[in-house]
């Protein structure tokens, strides 16, 4: 039996109609296929990234850690040197405590205290290099005094080429309270130089003091000069 023409568009329609179900049925699955690899794809992607910066930071901590051990042990480092520095100065106070308490000592021996004036005395006479020059001295040490210059005026003749007269000043003396030693001064008496045995004490004292105190109070922000 032939098809009228309407039955023909009706089938023509049911083949449309199943066509494009199929059709939309596949691009369903199309998307559904398309999504399920974009996520696994981003899933991959968003893990390894993750792994990626967790690597880092934990480097990252790590770095920091290490620094940190680093820091500590200069830190400690610089507490041990301060502290040894600290000794030191204070070792250094001692040692000067414990000088004074020995140049005690060997005032009280003769030969070793007279020994230590023609020192003195002929150190004064180098460090004035005048002809004529006035030395002070303790009362008790006026004997001592004299025979270290009788002994020093020769050596001194010897190196310098040049004569000298000495006077000890028997109308001022040095405090007899202190240590020993004797102060040279040139013919006018404007020119000094302290060779008691405290004079040169200090002297020392005063060059290691800068070193004390920069140990115990820290270097001078306003020195500019440091020779």
């Amino acid at each position: 039996m032939a098809l009228t023409d309407a039955d023909v568009q009706k089938q023509i329609k049911h083949m449309m109609a199943f066509i494009e179900q199929e059709a939309n049925e596949r691009v369903e699955e199309i998307l559904a296929k398309g999504d399920e690899e974009f996520n696994i794809e981003k899933g991959r992607l968003v893990q390894t990234h993750r792994v990626k910066i967790m690597d880092y930071y934990e480097k990252k901590e790590k770095q920091i850690e290490q620094h940190k051990k680093i820091q500590m042990s200069q830190l400690k480092n610089q507490a041990r040197l301060k502290v040894l520095k600290v000794l030191k100065a204070r070792d250094d106070m001692d040692l000067l405590n414990e000088a004074r308490q020995r140049m005690a000592d060997i005032v009280k021996d003769p030969d070793r205290y007279a020994k230590l004036l023609e020192g003195l005395v002929l150190q004064g006479f180098y460090q004035l290099l005048e002809p004529k020059v006035t030395i002070r001295c303790r009362l008790q040490d006026v004997d001592m005094v004299q025979a270290a210059v009788n002994k020093n005026i020769a050596v001194y003749k010897e190196t310098v080429s040049s004569n000298i007269t000495v006077r000890i000043d028997q109308d001022h003396f040095l405090p007899s309270d202190i240590c020993g030693g004797v102060e040279v001064y040139n013919s006018n008496g404007k020119i000094k130089v302290s060779n008691t045995l405290e004079s040169r004490l200090d002297l020392v004292a005063q060059q290691m003091m800068p070193e004390i105190r920069e140990t115990l109070f820290g270097s001078n922000p306003n020195r500019r000069f440091l020779d």
